[in-house]
């Protein structure tokens, strides 16, 4: 019976052309709409590392003034007020804690690097300062190699790992595990390479720009000590703290807030144990005439903390809210289209109706002919929003990449679903409570 209906839906949709045409547009319009904001949304708030984000989490310290505290960003954000970085002494220190299964220390910098003279000119280049466990806790992608291991980060090893782009500009795009690369006045060995890899939210670095591609060359944190490489991402100096000037040994020392510190823990116990041990050390360090404002030093895990820095904004959630809206709006106006539609065949469904068709069966067969439009145009929807979202992306840098992936094209369809329905409800009832005796003569 089902199949019979459906044929019956096909024919008619097929006999006024036109008209169906702009009832599928309507709807093609509103999916398009609403589609497009709702993956959006999806984007900003789908879980970026399923399964781990609970247990990774990011450390923060309140060394700012004693009457003033942290600035918030224009953005918002920040609910805690504290700086959003640590110092180099205090990360040094807090790394060497055995409660995480897992944890990094992270920095970015500037830096020349010098390809062979056949390949390219000296260039500078955003270097990622980091640990081993970084390519571990956030997924990170290899096409060859594999990253350094701890022993490397203990001895500040000269190896290095290069993203695809890199390896193409620098290498011609193979295998160059065990070439050389030369940054400032360094040479470093290529121990991996990345494969393609572009986060919507560069989730590892949530302070310099997370809209920004990944960095390009990966260094072991202990070199760039060794290398006096500065710091060229965001840097925070509270007014109490005293100058360090150029020196790099005294910034080291210095309360200047450079450097990121991850970590992951196994379980909520582990949690709790971490912040006490962060709160012991804030407190030692207070007796020592450090933080000077009372004791702030939240543990965020890393989706706590994309909600802590506004990465997902209230705006994109009412866009979502208003296109969805929009679908049930041009639904709703379509309405009267189907209704005129259906009622001009009112002499054919007293026909069925007086051979036995039950007023089920005639709500059925329009049901599914307002069903198959909302497929097509769900359809149509889908391919126009695909086309808007990747644009949307460029808009945000050139690397960055907005995709429907099957929750957002099951989301779609869902929606198209619900757009035919709430378009047919009202004139399907209408048709199906025709009198038969009304428009048959005898």
């Amino acid at each position: 019976m089902l199949a019979y209906n459906l044929r019956i839906a096909a024919r008619s949709l097929r006999r006024n052309p036109v008209l169906t045409a702009v009832i599928i547009g309507g709807i093609a319009l509103g999916i398009c709409i609403s589609t497009t904001f709702t993956t959006i949304r999806h984007m900003f708030t789908r879980d970026p590392l399923p399964g781990k984000s609970a247990r990774i989490v990011y450390v923060r310290l309140d060394n700012w003034d004693k009457d003033q505290a942290y600035p918030k960003s224009a953005g918002g954000g920040n609910a805690y007020d504290v700086p959003p970085q640590i110092t180099y002494k205090d990360a040094s220190a807090l790394v060497r804690s055995t409660i995480p299964v897992h944890q990094f220390l992270s920095y970015i910098s500037g830096l020349v690097v010098f390809p062979d003279r056949s390949v390219s000119r000296p260039y500078t280049d955003r270097i990622r300062f980091t640990q081993s466990d970084f390519f571990l806790m956030f997924d990170v992608p290899f096409r060859y190699g594999h990253p350094w291991d701890r022993r490397a980060d203990a001895a500040g090893e000269q190896v290095a790992v290069i993203d695809d782009a890199t390896n193409q500009k620098l290498f011609g795009g193979g295998n160059s595990v065990g070439k050389t690369v030369r940054i400032k006045d360094r040479s470093f060995t290529v121990v991996g390479v990345l494969a393609p890899w572009r986060p919507f939210i560069r989730v590892y670095d949530l302070i310099n720009n997370w809209s920004a591609a990944p960095e390009g060359i990966y260094l072991p944190f202990a070199v760039g000590t060794r290398m006096e490489a500065r710091p060229s991402g965001e840097t925070d100096v509270p007014r109490w703290a005293p100058p360090f000037g150029q020196d790099f040994a005294a910034a080291l020392r210095s309360e200047l807030d450079y450097v990121q510190l991850w970590a992951e823990l196994r379980s909520p116990a582990d949690r709790a144990a971490y912040q006490r041990f962060i709160d012991d050390y804030v407190r030692q360090q207070k007796a020592l005439g450090r933080f000077p404002r009372p004791v702030n030093d939240p543990v965020l895990s890393l989706r706590e903390l994309l909600t802590d820095m506004n990465v997902m904004r209230p705006s994109v959630t009412a866009m979502a809210v208003i296109s969805i809206l929009f679908l049930v709006i041009c639904s709703l106006n379509l309405t009267g289209l189907v209704l005129g539609k259906f009622l001009a065949r009112v002499p054919e469904v007293s026909v069925r109706r007086a051979l036995g068709a039950s007023r089920a069966d005639v709500f059925l067969q329009h049901i599914l002919e307002c069903e198959l439009v909302g497929i097509a145009g769900g359809a149509i929807g889908m391919i126009l929003s695909s086309g808007i979202v990747r644009f949307i992306g460029k808009l945000i840098t050139d690397t960055t990449v907005i995709s429907l992936d099957l929750e957002m094209i099951a989301s779609a369809v869902f929606l198209s679903l619900v757009a035919g329905f709430v378009a047919g409800l009202y004139p399907a009832w209408r048709i199906c409570n025709t009198q038969p005796a009304v428009q048959l003569k005898i």
